[in-house]
């Protein structure tokens, strides 16, 4: 028997809030990924269906023995049902919030068309934004990586 919809949306909410409480505990290092998925002159922003509900950048948590890059490719793939192989690294972001250090490796990755299958799950929203036409409700991370982006 399959959960509902909104029975797996409370349970990934229930699982979020438990790992807050984990991070509070323990002020782990963490390790995660925020890829930057463009489609010419627009870039891909999600809203998730936990947390702070702006929209912000996809991505996740690297898994354990799991190369950055890989973990870019693995979440695209479970977030917005899209396979992309060829990357650019965009660095590093440093934070200290939620009682825990994060390292965010940052990757671009282009799509040649504007086609996703959001995680319902996981994904509220998934939407193309112009670069000049961003919402106002942004993470607070979105635009400061992406004044380095260039698109051609």
């Amino acid at each position: 028997m399959r959960l509902s919809l909104q029975a797996r949306r409370a349970a990934i909410r229930c699982a979020y809030v438990g790992l807050r409480v984990y991070w509070f505990l323990a002020r782990p290092h963490v390790s995660g990924v925020k890829c930057v998925i463009t489609h010419a002159d627009d870039v891909l922003l999600v809203r998730h269906t936990y947390g702070s509900r702006l929209w912000d950048l996809p991505g996740g948590q690297i898994k354990r023995r799991e190369v950055p890059v890989d973990a870019a490719r693995r979440e695209m793939n479970e977030e917005i049902g899209r396979r992309i192989e060829d990357w650019v690294d965009f660095g590093k972001l440093y934070s200290s919030k939620n009682h825990h250090k994060d390292t965010v490796y940052l990757f671009h990755g282009r799509l040649g068309d504007r086609r996703v299958d959001p995680d319902q799950v996981e994904l509220e929203a998934a939407q193309w934004f112009a670069l000049d036409r961003l919402p106002s409700n942004l993470g607070r991370h979105v635009r400061p990586i992406l004044s380095h982006l260039r698109t051609p």
